[in-house]
């Protein structure tokens, strides 16, 4: 009897082992262009979930997107950090990530809605996702992409901009969309000035989009970001605060986009 308990806490603790969160990093293609993303999900579920893409702020893919990935995965969602730039392309100042950025926020964008597209379609193809339930979140420069990506009349349920560029080129594109949207917001931020606000406003009433803005008071550009810092007067810092109200404002939403998991 001994012998036999033993060995099944041993199996019990070698299936808690292998359960939880698993993250690796997967290469993918837009056109010839190589990416490299970042998949997150918890490998203890196994029916199929819903699948959220994530889309980087202006620096590339790094540890922060993984971490919100790997957060999402915990929450039972499949997550995977997506590659606008391509594989081996991480500015590592901010006067490269300004030109790399600016690359894709012309008045063409064309090439980030296809690199997008790209990270979508390949979430939709692990095993563990659920296609007909996908979202995408992104931050600053991420959800300049994201909101593209919704425009560009993706198969979304939802779409989250995390202090993101709300301007486009192509306003009449909102009535592409056929999901809801979430922006979530800084009220100081300097960068997406109140001219931009309101015509992010007027595009999504002009194409009767659900739509949702948050707005966080004492918070700049970047407020979800802890390696922003916490000055203020440089325009991009962290906020606890609007972290927190921010992440739990997501969670909602997917709440309901999703119809629980």
């Amino acid at each position: 009897m001994k012998k036999y308990l033993f060995a099944l806490m041993m199996t019990l603790v070698a299936q808690n082992a292998a359960a939880g969160v698993v993250g690796k990093t997967v290469e993918y293609r837009q056109g010839d262009t190589v990416l490299e993303g970042y998949l997150a999900y918890d490998d203890s579920i196994k029916e199929k979930r819903p699948g959220v893409l994530v889309i980087h702020e202006w620096m590339g893919v790094s540890s922060y997107e993984k971490m919100r990935a790997e957060q999402l995965a915990k929450l039972g969602y499949v997550a995977f950090a997506a590659d606008i730039y391509g594989k081996g392309v991480r500015p590592t100042t901010p006067d490269a990530a300004a030109k790399e950025a600016g690359k894709y926020r012309g008045n063409d964008r064309s090439l980030i809605r296809a690199r997008g597209a790209a990270g979508l379609e390949k979430l939709a193809s692990f095993p563990q996702v659920d296609r007909k339930r996908l979202a995408v979140i992104g931050y600053c420069f991420g959800g300049t992409a994201a909101l593209e990506l919704a425009r560009s009349g993706a198969d979304l349920l939802g779409t989250v901009s995390f202090h993101g560029g709300l301007s486009t080129p192509n306003p009449a594109d909102a009535s592409n969309i056929k999901g809801k949207v979430l922006a979530l917001h800084g009220a100081d931020d300097p960068y997406v000035k109140p001219d931009e606000v309101a015509a992010f406003q007027k595009e999504m009433r002009d194409a009767k989009v659900d739509w949702q803005m948050n707005y966080y008071g004492n918070a700049v550009h970047s407020f979800s970001n802890p390696k922003s810092g916490n000055d203020n007067s440089k325009g991009a810092a962290y906020n606890e605060k609007a972290d927190r109200r921010s992440w739990e404002a997501m969670k909602l939403f997917f709440n309901e986009i999703f119809g629980g998991k």
